[in-house]
């Protein structure tokens, strides 16, 4: 950045767009032989040739093209900022970065994403999924501004962070209506040996759900493991086999991928958090997300079937 003028840039920027010294010096209101000097003095820094005249008419070198480019997405950039600057700071579009585990169902994810899109401000809202210890990862470094995640940091991390419970659902096991029609009845029992499809993600549910399953004295026949909780979803609309799911969504589940639900298991639940990096949130839509969720969280006497 030392050895870089953005002024001289500019300059450059401007006789590249209207491909003339003189039409470049009346935009800039600068005298033609000013802006030919500063010209010169940004390619003397360069040590490059950045135009050179074909028929008395100036082409840019090919490493001129190159700095043309990046020179387009800086000034581009600049006048984008320049257009919010010229906003009311209460009519600027609030930015917001989450982090939502991949372990967590899509269906939730946006629920719980919901509330930042339903401020009267405008919000653009930036989602990036993956592994919550990455994504904790970019949280600390402040890529992200909140992380969305069915686990709590561990006890080295607990002292960064500020973790927010926004809703827990008990589990439910879905299935096409042939293979619920052969399950529903004599359920639990029914699913011994019965094909499962089972999410690779390190999910804290599914251990509770695999020790709710030996308690039954349910043989699991797992015959998939995916790492995409909506990939397991149209595989169970295939009649592959059942899958699990929290409660709260089993309307949206049933509808949208043409299954039934076999049962609820209120012994096995699904918690939800939201992981900050301070105290307080600035950030208005920060703050909409951090509100727990009623209607993402049931109760025990609720779902208990």
């Amino acid at each position: 950045m030392e050895n870089l003028n953005l002024r001289h840039l500019h300059y450059f920027w401007m006789i590249a767009r209207s491909g003339s010294i003189v039409r470049a010096a009346e935009s800039l209101k600068l005298s033609p032989q000013t802006l030919s000097g500063q010209l010169a003095t940004l390619e003397a820094s360069m040590g490059n040739a950045l135009f050179q005249r074909r028929n008395r008419a100036l082409q840019l070198t090919s490493f001129g093209q190159t700095v043309f480019s990046y020179a387009e997405e800086i000034f581009r950039s600049v006048q984008a900022l320049d257009d919010l600057l010229q906003q009311p700071p209460e009519d600027r579009p609030l930015r917001v970065s989450v982090g939502i585990a991949a372990s967590i169902h899509k269906l939730i994810a946006y629920h719980l994403t919901a509330p930042a899109l339903a401020l009267p401000r405008q919000v653009h809202l930036r989602c990036q999924t993956g592994e919550t210890g990455e994504l904790l990862r970019r949280l600390g470094q402040r890529e992200l501004d909140i992380l969305l995640t069915d686990r709590q940091p561990d006890f080295k991390d607990a002292g960064q962070f500020r973790t927010t419970r926004l809703a827990s659902s008990s589990i439910s096991l879905f299935a096409t209506p042939a293979l619920s029609a052969r399950l529903i009845p004599g359920f639990p029992a029914s699913l011994d040996r019965e094909p499962f499809l089972t999410t690779s993600l390190n999910a804290p549910y599914i251990n509770d759900l695999m020790n709710w399953f030996a308690a039954q004295q349910i043989r699991i026949n797992v015959v998939a493991e995916v790492d995409d909780s909506a990939l397991i979803k149209v595989f169970g609309r295939e009649g592959i086999g059942y899958f699990a799911a929290p409660t709260v969504i089993r309307e949206e589940v049933c509808r949208q991928y043409e299954v039934n639900c076999i049962g609820a298991i209120a012994q096995v639940r699904e918690t939800l958090y939201a992981i900050t990096r301070g105290r307080s949130a600035a950030n208005e839509a920060v703050a909409a997300l951090l509100t727990a969720r009623p209607e993402l969280d049931d109760s025990i006497e609720k779902t208990d079937q």
